[in-house]
């Protein structure tokens, strides 16, 4: 689907108000499914001009479980409801409504956005740390020792195979 400028869908909103064309030939002579088009037409009623200008909202848990309450008690659809509360997408709705039934109110909590940092936090690099002698630094060193000597047992006998096996190409 292309990207329509606000101008764009404005002037359509407005073909489609002044009533000399329908809306299934608005939608069709832009290239474009005319339940978007209503879509459009019902975010502009509800609240003007400003609705086709490009923003990012965050939203709050509050906001999401509004949004579902209303719509949940108005019997509205998911998408005149996108246009109500004047969220660019039905589908940001339908996101909502599925991770609250399948995971509950924390679901609606805002993730992070980003890749996280491979860097470990310096208090957690301190907290890793166990006192020198004690009983777990002692395990610790065991266990990195029976590790390091499992290693080198291995490493023997991949060296031992390799000098016993006779090499089957030749040179030429």
């Amino acid at each position: 689907m292309a990207n329509f400028s606000p101008d764009e869908k404005l002037q359509a909103v407005i073909r489609y108000q002044n009533g000399s064309e329908s809306m299934k030939s608005i939608a069709k002579s832009i290239g474009l499914h005319h339940t978007v088009l209503l879509h459009w037409i019902r975010q502009y009623e509800h609240h003007g001009e400003e609705v086709f200008k490009k923003r990012y909202t965050p939203y709050s848990v509050q906001d999401k479980l509004d949004v579902l309450n209303h719509m949940k008690e108005h019997g509205t659809s998911i998408r005149e409801t996108a246009a109500v509360f004047n969220i660019a997408s039905h589908s940001t709705i339908l996101s909502w409504q599925r991770s609250l039934e399948l995971h509950g109110i924390d679901a609606l909590q805002p993730k992070k956005k980003g890749r996280s940092s491979m860097r470990k936090d310096p208090k957690q690099l301190n907290d890793q740390k166990p006192v020198e002698g004690s009983v777990e630094a002692l395990q610790k060193e065991i266990e990195l020792l029976r590790m390091e000597n499992a290693y080198l047992k291995k490493l023997n006998t991949l060296v031992q195979n390799k000098e016993k096996s006779p090499n089957k190409t030749k040179r030429k």
